[in-house]
């Protein structure tokens, strides 16, 4: 067996408990007094800090006046265009997945990019209409103004009244992008964009691939070109599946073949850009193609009149006053306005953090949330929907030549012309054309669908939290969809450590290094020590079972030994009162103590050769020194001195779990073992002494900074105490 001490002499090394580290490096008591110092310099008023703070709030007055004109203005101009191009027809078309006419997608591809240039603090995202983000906001819509309640008498049937239709719901999407404004601003103020923390990869590709399917569903009524009512409730997309299955008898084949037909040529041609990325430095915009072609075809054959297809209708020029959006609706889209803010914030600044560490900059991610809440809450008063990132247009940005936030600025002026002057040119366009556009750009969404496989083979709880999100985003709608998610995925880490892997250390060969002995060979038990990990922290919910898997591990039945040994103090106290009370009826003499014999324990311990050297403790003859222990110990005595627990992935406790370590602490000490903890964060060491942890039997000489100072403190002990038991014996003889 290895050496179980470190390859040097045990005297070497100095090794200190805590109570000897505090002696010489004290810990510092003044945190409040440090806190205050920081309150008072973070609200202390000088020239230095407001220009600090300016700066800080307001990028672009940092980044502008250092802008290199010569090196980024080209670039960021021709990506501008690119992504100006590109957002045209994506604005339009997810006008219609928000619910609202396509002109209101035009206002949020400006208004919302112009603020995020001036607040934003990354140069190669591209914000604006995003798919998932427009079909939350469209399922409010559809929910508070459902067309069935402007549904007019007419000559033959009912007539719809899309006028106050759209009108209502222009009301609905401005006063939830106002409250999803402030929610981002307040998220942003208190800096808890930490909360985006809790959705998880898997999350939030689980849901955006659910997403797509609501999208995808929600188009092809356009497509298709028939009429069907949209709720906002659980199962809402069954019964919507349900009733367009019923309307297929209706199809119109115009709008079929139009829609069809600008499906297969966008992803075509989409293939192309990608195979031929290398060659083509600027994408083919064969949405703006498609759109410029179609609107053409469409209003030299007069498909809405000859064919009865639907088209975008009157789209206004020009800009509209502002109007402040109806704050009455607030309670009624509060829980999706949270909703959404969370799931903007969260695409946002994957996107964010993923170029910023490709190229090598700093962002600030509770200044994105603000610079998020700016652009909604200030594109509400011009009635502009929720806006967000979406991916691909921020690919085209960067690969296209954008270094800066002037590249969305380019193209929100490119959005500018088209709404001042070209914007009447497409009230032409077939609504089957922008659904195709969503329906192509949701390409990517559906590649995430080849996780499921992956995560098979990789992790089997991630792909349960991706299966859930999935299935409860489809059945419950986005909203309900994205709370039961996120409960699920806080659960499976709640689970986690509930059950986490509990392992008994053992020391690799001549080594300072400890590791699972049942799965390393190498790692050999400490005779006379047990040491015992935990690979979560310790916390009410999973603290019994700590106790119970350190009880059980260490191979003794503690409960029993404990029993066994009160019976037999509980069996002396009664021999020694029935003594005494023989002693005083005289009915007996007094018995003499007898003395237990050393000589044959002495002798036992020769014969087997325990050398004990200044060094290490080393076995010698056939026998280790731990069967020398348990052959020599009695039957009802613990056959190991020595349990240390690992603590260093604890990160923090609380009161159950320094009660269950006072238990065990004392459960063990009952039965004769020293319990020793070892890498305790300042924090834990901080919690543990408010928690009443220390006392007389629980001091700080039992803890240690590793494992292999508290097994090195553990058998100095031993060693003196067997030469010193030697001596005695030797005396004796």
């Amino acid at each position: 067996m290895a050496d179980p001490t470190s390859p040097g002499d045990l005297q070497e090394k100095s090794i200190l408990t805590e109570a000897e580290l505090e002696e010489i490096a004290p810990r510092s008591r003044d945190s409040r007094l440090h806190l205050l110092t920081k309150i008072r310099s973070r609200f202390r008023c000088s020239g230095t800090i407001v220009k600090s703070l300016l700066l800080k709030f307001i990028p672009i007055l940092n980044w502008l006046p250092r802008y290199p004109v010569k090196e980024w203005l080209l670039g960021d101009m021709i990506s501008g265009l690119s992504v100006g191009i590109i957002q045209l027809p994506q604005g339009l078309a997810y006008a219609l997945l928000a619910g609202v006419p396509p002109v209101f997608g035009l206002y949020s591809s400006f208004y919302p990019v112009v603020i995020y240039t001036i607040f934003g603090t990354s140069r190669h995202i591209s914000p604006g209409t995003f798919a998932v983000i427009s079909v939350m906001v469209g399922s409010v819509t559809e929910s508070l103004a459902p067309s069935d309640n402007y549904m007019m008498p007419g000559n033959d049937s009912m007539i719809l009244d899309t006028v106050a239709r759209d009108a209502d719901r222009v009301q609905v999407a401005s006063a939830l992008t106002l409250l999803v404004g402030i929610f981002q601003i307040l998220f942003g103020l208190v800096q808890v964009g930490f909360v985006v923390t809790y959705l998880s990869e898997p999350l939030v590709r689980g849901y955006t691939s659910a997403a797509a399917i609501h999208v995808t569903l929600s188009q092809l009524k356009s497509i298709l070109g028939v009429e069907i009512s949209q709720r906002s409730h659980p199962l809402s997309l069954i019964y919507t599946f349900i009733n367009l299955c019923s309307k297929i008898p209706q199809t119109n084949l115009a709008s079929l073949f139009c829609g069809v037909l600008a499906i297969v040529l966008m992803l075509t041609v989409k293939f192309l850009n990608e195979k031929y990325y290398s060659k083509i430095r600027i994408p083919i915009p064969i949405e703006l193609i498609t759109l410029i072609v179609a609107t053409g075809i469409s209003y030299g054959v007069n498909l809405n009149r000859a064919y009865d297809v639907a088209i975008v209708g009157h789209i206004p020029t020009g800009l509209q006053a502002p109007i402040v959006p109806r704050t009455d609706l607030f309670a009624s889209v509060v829980g999706n306005a949270f909703a959404i803010a969370v799931v903007v914030y969260a695409f946002t600044i994957s996107l964010v953090k993923m170029f910023a560490v490709k190229h090598g900059y700093n962002v600030d991610s509770n200044q994105e949330l603000i610079a998020l809440g700016l652009s909604n809450s200030f594109g509400s008063f011009f009635q502009c929907f929720t806006i967000g990132t979406a991916m691909s247009r921020s690919l085209v940005q960067e690969s296209t030549g954008g270094n800066s936030q002037v590249a969305g600025a380019v193209s929100a002026l490119v959005i500018l012309i088209i709404i001042l002057k070209a914007g009447e040119l497409f009230e032409s366009l077939p609504k089957a054309i922008l659904a195709s556009v969503v329906v192509v750009n949701l390409k990517g969404i559906y590649k995430q669908f080849m996780d499921i496989p992956a995560l098979w083979r990789s992790n089997k709880i991630d792909l349960m939290v991706w299966l859930v999100t999935f299935t409860a985003t489809i059945l419950l709608n986005l909203d309900l969809g994205l709370a039961v998610s996120i409960a699920f995925s806080l659960l499976t880490v709640i689970f986690r450590t509930q059950w986490p892997h509990y392992s008994m250390l053992g020391q690799v060969s001549s080594t300072d290094i400890y590791r699972d002995m049942s799965q390393y060979k190498q790692a050999f038990q400490i005779p006379g020590i047990k040491i015992f990990r935990s690979s979560c922290t310790l916390y009410f919910a999973n603290a019994e079972l700590y106790a119970n898997a350190v009880k059980k591990m260490c191979g003794i039945d503690v409960d029993k030994l404990i029993e066994l040994k009160k019976k037999e103090a509980k069996k002396k106290q009664q021999l020694k009162e029935k003594a005494e009370k023989e002693e005083k009826k005289g009915l007996k003499k007094q018995k003499k103590k007898s003395e237990i014999a050393q000589e044959k324990e002495l002798e036992y311990i020769h014969s087997h050769n325990i050398v004990v050297r200044e060094s290490q403790i080393e076995v010698l003859g056939n026998e280790v020194l731990e069967e020398t222990t348990l052959n020599s110990v009695e039957p009802n005595k613990c056959p190991f001195h020595s349990l240390i627990l690992d603590l260093s992935t604890v990160s923090f406790v609380d009161t159950v779990s320094i009660k269950i370590l006072k238990n065990i602490f004392r459960d063990f000490q009952e039965i004769d073992v020293t319990v020793y903890l070892v890498g305790c964060h300042e924090n834990v060491l901080e919690q543990l002494e408010c928690g009443n942890f220390f006392s007389k039997t629980i001091t700080k000489h039992q803890l240690f900074f590793s494992i292999h100072d508290a097994v090195t403190y553990i058998l100095r002990i031993h060693r003196n105490k067997l030469v010193e038991e030697e001596n005695s014996w030797s005396t004796k003889i």
